[in-house]
């Protein structure tokens, strides 16, 4: 298949944003892949934060991170992720260049505890306003169950609202497959 799948399309796009040195997000850190391969493209002069509400995958990404010697790349806080501005240092604000969010359920965890548009959304604002010109923050929008539905529902009506002078918005799915498989909005600061 030429045409690039879902997942290798969002770190390819991140891969364009982030060098090395810069300052990342991991909005929501899950089993801790995007967190590894943020500390990778950060370096050894860069930094990831990362947040999750669940215990489970703030331990599961220690280790990932542990397993390739990169923990002291990550900052990790087990916070949602509507709380980005109040736990980034000032110092590291506005030289954002990458912030990735898989949205829907922790893979393997508690199905009942899910993201939700208001704090997403929050999440989003705070992102514009903090990110460095031309950073990209990849939304990977899970919407096979019922409040991902509602999710992904809510954000495309939120990011519709955004003005093309703030941000240039991509959406990026394969539309003939089977049961609702993940699509990426990528969300690219002027």
């Amino acid at each position: 298949m030429k045409l690039e799948r879902i997942l290798p399309f969002g770190r390819d796009l991140l891969k364009k944003a982030v060098s090395p040195g810069d300052i990342v997000i991991d909005a929501t850190l899950g089993n801790g892949h995007d967190t590894l391969y943020l500390a990778q493209l950060v370096g050894p002069a860069g930094r990831v934060y990362g947040f999750d509400i669940q215990e489970e995958a703030i331990l599961s990404t220690k280790g990932r991170l542990a397993e390739h010697d990169l923990l002291d790349r990550a900052t990790l806080f087990h916070q949602g992720h509507e709380m980005i501005t109040q736990c980034i240092p000032p110092i590291h604000q506005n030289r954002i260049t990458g912030a990735v969010f898989n949205l829907g359920y922790l893979p393997g965890g508690d199905k009942d505890i899910v993201t939700r548009p208001d704090t997403t959304i929050s999440a989003i604002d705070q992102l514009l306003d903090i990110m460095a010109p031309e950073g990209i923050i990849v939304l990977v929008i899970y919407h096979g169950h019922p409040e991902g539905a509602v999710e992904r529902d809510y954000l495309l009506r939120y990011l519709r609202t955004i003005d093309q002078n703030k941000a240039h918005i991509l959406q990026y799915q394969f539309i003939n497959q089977v049961n609702h498989p993940p699509f990426i909005v990528a969300i690219e600061k002027r």
